[in-house]
């Protein structure tokens, strides 16, 4: 037996639960993971309401840990028990100990902690597809990044200055203004407070940014529209205020004959040589010094509805780490 946060149905916070299960033995081609840290992501958010379904109820839900590998199973050869992996986009990640195939597993470099690697495996990999596959970034460009203060946000500000951007963050508070500008941020705006496509068109002399990354959603669709340059491309990777909705395609048109993509991770490592680049590029450049993870607060994982109260509440800054 084990522990693990499950939900039996569909709901707010209250419906995770702090309880015992069956935790398996390895098959062929998966391992025993004994989990040390487990990230925590909006996308956990939309599984517990049922925005993203589930197909079977009761289930573990979170996408992302770290830990070290007790057992293998019949035909496993690249992993070994002992092992320090970390893996994203395995459902099930909120549990002391679990099994899984290893298809999605990555060996962690020995500098890495496991803390560390919970944190940043999805938001990293994300960052890395936004900045140099569906917008590959060039040096001197100028984007638009929203909730640049929260764990993807501060990683893709990060990493887009190393690439030589121009960052222009959006944030909810002077607070998470200061962390935003400490880790990348050119010139931050207020959402609650400024008009964001005019603070864009000012910044960039009236000529708007060749790229919006939206993780926001339905409430940011026209600003992020209407901050874009002719030919822009809006990136909208996120729906933490529910999904865009539906919208007449003339208006690309209409705005500069731009460019709409909501592109999602599990495509971006959806094969092995595709998931081995991502994971590469991510532990390089961390390991380079020029992106730093931002851990801003940790629970335990029995606690998972509280972390899940205040990411929604916009409470948290940077990433927030699940200690089973």
């Amino acid at each position: 037996m084990t522990k693990a946060i499950r939900i039996h149905e569909i709901g707010g916070p209250e419906v995770l639960t702090w309880e015992d299960v069956e935790s398996g033995e390895p098959g062929p081609g998966e391992v025993q993971l004994r989990q040390t840290a487990v990230g925590l992501n909006f996308i956990d958010v939309y599984q517990r309401t049922g925005l993203y379904s589930i197909e079977h109820l009761p289930a573990a839900i979170g996408m992302e840990a770290a830990g070290v590998i007790e057992a293998i199973g019949t035909g496993v050869r690249d992993f070994q028990a002992g092992d320090r992996v970390a893996y994203a986009m395995g459902l099930g990640a909120y549990a002391e100990n679990r099994v899984m195939a290893t298809d999605k597993l990555v060996k962690l470099p020995d500098d890495f902690n496991d803390q560390q690697a919970a944190a940043m495996m999805l938001q990293g990999m994300t960052a890395f597809y936004l900045l140099h596959r569906t917008y590959p970034l060039k040096a001197g460009d100028t984007i638009l990044v929203y909730a640049a203060a929260g764990g993807v946000g501060l990683i893709l500000c990060q990493w887009a200055k190393h690439l030589g951007a121009n960052v222009i963050g959006c944030v909810g508070s002077n607070e998470k203004a200061e962390l935003a500008k400490a880790h990348g941020c050119d010139y931050t705006i207020l959402y609650r407070d400024e008009d964001i496509a005019a603070r864009v068109h000012e910044i960039t002399s009236g000529n708007g940014v060749p790229v919006s990354y939206d993780s926001i959603g339905r409430a940011t669709f026209e600003s992020s529209i209407d901050s874009l340059a002719p030919f822009g491309r809006l990136v909208s990777f996120g729906n933490t205020s529910g999904p865009v909705e539906p919208f007449n395609p003339g208006i690309l048109a209409a705005k500069g004959s731009l460019y709409f993509t909501r592109p999602t991770l599990a495509t971006h490592i959806a094969t092995r040589e595709l998931l081995e680049e991502c994971a590469n590029e991510l532990f390089a450049i961390v390991t380079s010094g020029q992106v730093k993870i931002n851990i801003g607060q940790t629970y335990p994982l029995a606690e998972a509805a509280q972390a899940h109260r205040d990411l929604e509440a916009r409470k948290t800054l940077g990433s927030t780490v699940l200690i089973p």
